[in-house]
């Protein structure tokens, strides 16, 4: 039964005929004369008016300098919190037991000393 279906809708179509008195496209499409009738002058108020994406560009340029301000004023603060800050650590001076690696440049007991000459430890020798 849907195949009828089918059939009917494929004779209806070979049945129909399209008019050649249709304009055709080139008709359509408006002329230089059309164009200059239809254009619409900005009122003398509105001659200061500025395109979406002009704006929108000042916009991005007002966001990143406020960003870049923010950022700095960030840098500052916990610059000036890092010097208020008071240590609570005590340095102790280095033990008869340890040494200084020559190429870490950290404090460590002799048993990690690996190169008595140089001064390496055990990691960078």
């Amino acid at each position: 039964m849907p195949t009828d279906d089918i059939d009917d809708i494929e004779e209806s179509l070979e049945e129909e005929v399209f008019e050649d008195d249709a304009e055709p496209i080139e008709d359509l499409e408006p002329t230089a004369d059309d164009l200059a009738e239809n254009v619409v002058t900005p009122e003398p108020g509105l001659a200061d008016v500025e395109s979406i994406q002009d704006l929108l560009a000042k916009q991005e340029v007002r966001e990143e300098q406020e960003t870049v301000e923010e950022e700095d004023a960030a840098l500052v603060a916990s610059t000036q919190g890092e010097r208020l800050e008071v240590v609570e650590s005590r340095v102790v001076p280095m033990q008869a037991t340890e040494f200084m690696c020559k190429h870490c440049f950290l404090v460590k007991h002799r048993s990690q000393l690996a190169d008595k000459k140089r001064m390496f430890c055990r990691d960078c020798a």
